[in-house]
């Protein structure tokens, strides 16, 4: 399973993005013929209401997640080293040094917070930049 496959799937399947309100289902009027019911597109996941849940449980104040993927990774209790940062750049298509600079890691994150919005995620804009 790739790094980014594991951070979805520990943020998607947090109970807390369970717990999300999902829309209610709408009524069909009663002069049409009943049409085949297509799913319901689920709610996309409040990325960062799930991690703000995962940290209040966790108590870790000092974790910057909101910035820094390696807090995000250690909130996800994932193994945030420099290999593990550069299998993860390698997946996301980056094209810099994989060194762990500051330039890589800031990437790392925004790169991350779009994914997650392109896989189902509601990002804030303050998550993405």
């Amino acid at each position: 399973m790739s790094i980014f496959s594991t951070i979805r799937d520990a943020i998607f399947g947090h109970p807390a993005a369970k717990q999300q309100p999902q829309p209610a289902p709408q009524a069909q009027p009663a002069q049409k013929p009943a049409m085949p019911q297509l799913q319901t597109p689920q709610q996309p996941v409040d990325v960062e209401m799930v991690l703000t849940q995962i940290a209040a449980s966790k108590g870790n104040p000092n974790l910057d997640w909101r910035h820094s993927i390696v807090d995000l990774m250690k909130l996800l209790d994932l193994d945030s080293s420099l290999h593990n940062r550069e299998e993860l750049a390698g997946e996301l298509g980056y094209t810099g040094a994989k060194d762990g600079s500051a330039e890589m890691n800031i990437w790392l994150h925004k790169k991350v917070m779009e994914e997650l919005e392109k896989n189902g995620g509601k990002v804030p804009a303050a998550l993405k930049g």
